[in-house]
């Protein structure tokens, strides 16, 4: 875990009593691909859909010459100086957060560098989530664990990745683990992630998969 993760971190007070949620936001707080494949149209690219990662799948329009790695990620940085502040909430996230904050205190866990931090947080909070956000690179687990270590209740994670999944349960196995991804297009091209709770794609289930939980649980 990076020092400034591990700072950003250190400056959240976690009620070590109350259920605790910590999302992603790409692909579920903040919709990604559909606003990324728009940007890549508007460049004279595609994304051809055949496998649920970026690299070797986007391919110029006009002679379906595959990108490389580094030119994925030069696009990416692109978009993300662009787009950051203007990335779409998926259907729900702000109304299910707010509901289930009554129940729970919230953290976004987001891989974003820190020179997006700000536009990050703008976005999210113009959709109506104004919860602590942790701007994290790499690996997820140590963040979680770091976040979750002293909590008694209940703790959720959420994220589209399985690699981050694994991560969480390699670091923090007692937290259930939901693996969220909304764009279908995508969600179809991965199974569940292994020592995922649940596979959910919508807000409304996850809000009544959490919720139910937390009833069950005394929460």
């Amino acid at each position: 875990m990076l020092d400034s993760t591990l700072s950003q971190i250190s400056a959240i007070s976690v009620d070590p009593n109350r259920a605790l949620i910590i999302s992603d936001a790409d692909e579920v707080l903040l919709t990604f691909m559909s606003q990324f494949e728009n940007f890549l149209t508007s460049k004279g690219y595609y994304f051809d859909w055949s496998s649920f990662r970026l690299t070797g799948n986007v391919h110029r329009t006009d002679d379906d010459y595959t990108l490389s790695q580094d030119e994925v990620f030069n696009l990416l940085k692109s978009f993300f100086d662009q787009e950051t502040r203007n990335l779409n909430e998926v259907p729900g996230a702000s109304a299910a957060l707010e509901r289930l904050s009554l129940r729970a205190q919230i953290v976004i866990l987001s891989n974003v560098g820190e020179e997006y931090y700000e536009a990050r947080k703008q976005c999210l909070e113009g959709h109506g989530m104004h919860y602590p956000l942790v701007a994290n690179r790499g690996e997820k687990g140590p963040a979680v664990q770091k976040l979750a270590k002293e909590v008694k209740a209940p703790v959720f994670f959420l994220d589209d990745s399985p690699s981050n999944i694994q991560s969480v349960f390699e670091h923090a196995d007692f937290v259930r683990c939901i693996h969220f991804v909304h764009d279908p297009r995508l969600s179809k091209l991965v199974e569940k992630a292994p020592n995922s709770c649940y596979r959910l794609d919508d807000w409304k289930t996850a809000e009544i998969t959490i919720g139910t939980e937390l009833a069950e649980l005394g929460y």
